[in-house]
């Protein structure tokens, strides 16, 4: 429940105060996002496989953001970043269905 109430607080906050990203950060935030989708589907499958742990969820998060924004920013310094930023969305997509993909067979018997 925990959860729910934070997602609320966090949605209604932001279309209150209106948060703005700075026009330096904007080619990350895309792919932040997707790194922190990336550890959210990753950290309920592993709930419904029984071996979640908040501190490994806590560090896979923070990880995946960072490591996702350092590649674009090496990508975008050698003159490649779409080609970066495009290939980190790969990868982390496919982990993202696979993760949804184990989490639909636990709800699903499927």
């Amino acid at each position: 429940m925990i959860p729910i109430l934070g997602l609320v607080a966090g949605v209604l906050l932001g279309l209150l105060l209106d948060p703005s990203v700075p026009l330096a950060l904007q080619p990350y935030l895309p792919i932040a996002v997707v790194a922190a989708l990336d550890a959210v589907f990753g950290g309920v499958r592993s709930r419904f496989d029984g071996i979640f742990d908040a501190k490994v969820f806590v560090v896979s998060f923070v990880s995946n953001v960072v490591v996702a924004a350092l590649i674009v920013f090496l990508g975008d310094q050698l003159g490649v970043g779409a080609q970066l930023s495009t290939a980190v969305v790969v990868v982390l997509g496919i982990r993202i269905f696979g993760n949804a993909a184990a989490i639909r067979r636990h709800v699903f018997r499927a």
